[in-house]
C-alpha cells in the first residue's frame, strides 16, 4: 500500500500526464483513462485512421493493456499479423484487484509508459 506521499507523487505524475497529452492534442478536456489507453493503442500499432470501428477501438485498448502489462512480465510481444496489428502472448495472469486498484496500476503504468516515450522520442515537450 502507497503512503500519502507516494500516492500524491503517482497523481501528481499522472496528471502531468494528461495535461501533456491535452495540450499535444490541443482537445478542450483532460484525457480520461480510457482515452489515454486508445493513444497508447494508436501509438503501439503505429497508424491512425479517422474512422476505426468500435470494435478496432476495443482492440486498441486491449494492445494498450497488454503493453501495459508487458512491464511486469504478464504479457509478452509475440510479432504483428497480416494487417499490421501487434499481438501479446499472456504469460501469467494479472493478480485480481478491485477496481480502484485496476486503475492504480494502469495509471502507474501510463506513466512509465509516456515517460519512456518522452525519453527517447522527445513527444511530450
Amino acid at each position: 500500500m502507497p503512503t500519502p506521499v507516494e500516492e500524491w507523487e503517482e497523481n501528481f505524475a499522472y496528471q502531468r500526464v494528461r495535461h501533456l497529452i491535452q495540450q499535444k492534442f490541443d482537445r478542450p478536456v483532460l484525457p480520461d483513462l480510457n482515452a489515454l489507453l486508445f493513444l497508447i493503442g494508436v501509438q503501439e500499432l503505429g497508424r491512425w485512421k479517422q474512422d476505426f470501428s468500435k470494435e478496432e477501438k476495443q482492440d486498441l485498448m486491449h494492445i494498450a493493456v497488454c503493453r501495459l502489462m508487458s512491464y511486469d512480465g504478464h504479457y509478452t510481444f509475440v510479432g504483428r499479423d497480416d494487417e499490421g496489428w501487434p499481438h501479446y502472448r499472456l504469460e501469467s495472469k494479472i493478480p485480481p484487484q478491485d477496481l480502484p486498484g485496476q486503475e492504480s496500476l494502469l495509471k502507474e503504468k501510463i506513466v512509465r509508459y509516456f515517460n519512456e516515450l518522452e525519453e527517447e522520442e522527445g513527444l511530450l515537450g
